[in-house]
């Protein structure tokens, strides 16, 4: 796959500037892009944001709010016009909007790379075809577009997790089976959307490698992040991972850095993995984005996930992915505001949680708490990961988390 280097755009670094200033675009009005435009006004550049919505968490941080589709060429035209440089926060915007851009403006990453995202079928097939370099597969799957696909599941796959195509996320669009009938009742369930069902393996733990390609295909690559997820979010995020090897770490950077490089991508991305119980390492999905596992960047590491993407963005040298402290990153969903079954939502005690040491609060301004919705995230650093991890557990017990 070729790299998107557009020959309308140079490849010189772009920098800040105040006279005229700077621009650098975002689609998605969400709390990555909310991260995104804070790193990069820190940085010196001016933020505009595309979201339909006309409150979002981005839009509120923004120095421009383009309120509009995401498919609206008018709203697009206006924002390739103002900026040098977009991006996008998350895998679902159409790849058509980014190709549109990418006539006008410099776009990292590039339509063909997050099309890819978008596809399970496509995803699998690209890693598939990544294999012999970068010595890493998926877990076995089959796809399931009809009622003949069903029928001609091979009995090794189950059991397993049939899941949606497109759009599936934290969790949604996926359901476990055990056999053939099983999976009729869930692929109507889904409404008969195209499918895949992959197998389910023995799982020991799961690991996230971020990793950043700049437009010149030098690459830079953060320490393993080990992962716990539940009902399909993910709830901690431990750097360095307790039970990573170094073997582990060292396969899945190299497996990730490959990977990247052929995708002929720009700007960050995170491939998570799993290590099974033996050891080995399958390749599940990728997000072409700054990654909620990534989140502990910010006050873990020299260079966060989010000005790695500005800097690659805007063509200047990639930053230092050093880790400073060990850190685990809690993530905060909107059941924290309620007690019990309780349907009052009452603020919880966040003067408690940053009387923690090492407690570093971040909320992402959303006003409406729901029961699932990611509202915020607090990491927590420390000389040790014991520490952090001590830390951790103690804002669980105030905030009402079950560990």
């Amino acid at each position: 796959m070729s790299d998107p280097l557009q020959s309308l755009q140079p490849l010189l670094p772009m920098l800040p500037t105040a006279t005229p200033p700077a621009w650098l675009g975002v689609m998605g009005g969400g709390q990555l892009g909310r991260m995104f435009v804070h790193a990069a006004q820190m940085m010196g550049f001016k933020v505009a944001v595309l979201e339909p919505a006309k409150e979002c968490p981005a839009g509120h941080a923004a120095d421009h709010l383009l309120s509009a589709d995401y498919g609206d060429e008018a709203a697009l035209a206006e924002m390739a016009l103002q900026c040098a440089a977009i991006t996008t926060e998350f895998e679902n915007v159409p790849a058509r909007s980014l190709s549109f851009l990418a006539d006008r403006s410099f776009v990292a990453p590039g339509a063909s790379c997050v099309s890819i995202a978008q596809d399970r079928i496509a995803e699998k097939q690209f890693f598939t075809q990544c294999a012999p370099s970068s010595g890493v597969l998926p877990a076995p799957y089959h796809v399931v577009e009809s009622e003949q696909d069903i029928a001609a599941i091979p009995d090794i796959l189950f059991p397993g997790i049939l899941k949606t195509v497109r759009m599936g996320y934290d969790g949604k669009g996926q359901v476990r089976v055990k056999s053939h009938d099983d999976v009729r009742q869930a692929f109507a369930a889904l409404k008969g959307v195209s499918c895949v069902l992959e197998k389910m393996l023995p799982l020991a733990y799961e690991i996230s490698v971020l990793t950043a390609r700049g437009a010149d295909g030098r690459s830079v690559v953060y320490p393993i992040a080990e992962n716990v997820h539940r009902d399909g979010i993910l709830f901690t995020t431990t750097v360095p991972g307790p039970n990573v090897s170094a073997q582990s770490a060292d396969k899945a950077q190299q497996a990730a850095l490959s990977i990247v490089a052929q995708l002929g991508y720009v700007g960050v991305l995170c491939i998570e993995f799993f290590v099974l119980q033996d050891g080995s390492l399958v390749v599940n999905e990728m997000a072409p984005r700054p990654h909620n596992s990534g989140h502990y960047t910010i006050d873990a590491c020299v260079t966060s996930q989010f000005a790695q993407q500005v800097r690659a963005m805007a063509r200047l040298p990639l930053g230092d992915v050093r880790q400073h402290s060990p850190a685990v990153m809690l993530n905060i969903l909107g059941d924290v505001w309620f007690e019990g079954s309780s349907d009052a939502p009452r603020e919880p005690a966040w003067d408690k949680v940053l009387a923690l040491p090492g407690a570093n609060l971040h909320l992402y301004g959303k006003d409406d708490p729901r029961r699932g919705r990611k509202m915020g995230h607090v990491t927590f650093v420390a000389p040790t990961l014991a520490a952090a991890q001590e830390s951790l557990r103690a804002a669980c017990g105030i905030l009402g988390i079950a560990l």
